[in-house]
């Protein structure tokens, strides 16, 4: 089992930045693969980006560029360094870990955090 806590959330103005972090519980944590996913109102669950336990990573299209993220494997912690933002960043990110391969689908993913909301404003 794993479990995961995101924060670093907060309401932003366009073009700001923000670093959302994902704790997560567990000795094997370096074993996971690990993904951000986010969800706007009225909208589906969509992929961000994601991190392997070896640390390659894989970004949607849609955020190449302003998105970075990382894992610190000694804290337990994914990090995702969002810049540049829009308000179309705007949504709920949610943390999500598997010990499979690393993917983009929800399904991939077997462990979730509750998410933290982010906020843009124009």
């Amino acid at each position: 089992q794993v479990q995961l806590v995101e924060s670093g959330g907060g309401l932003v103005q366009a073009g700001g930045s923000l670093r959302l972090s994902c704790a997560a519980s567990g000795r094997t944590f370096s074993s996971y693969a690990m993904g951000w996913f986010r969800q706007a109102p009225g909208k589906e669950r969509e992929f961000v980006a994601a991190i392997s336990w070896t640390g390659s990573t894989y970004y949607a299209d849609s955020v190449k560029g302003r998105f970075t993220i990382s894992r610190d494997n000694a804290k337990n912690t994914v990090y995702l360094q969002i810049n540049s933002l829009k308000p179309d960043d705007t949504a709920v990110y949610c943390c999500a870990a598997t010990v499979r391969r690393l993917g983009v689908r929800p399904r991939d993913y077997d462990y979730w955090g509750q998410g933290t909301q982010v906020t843009v404003s124009s």
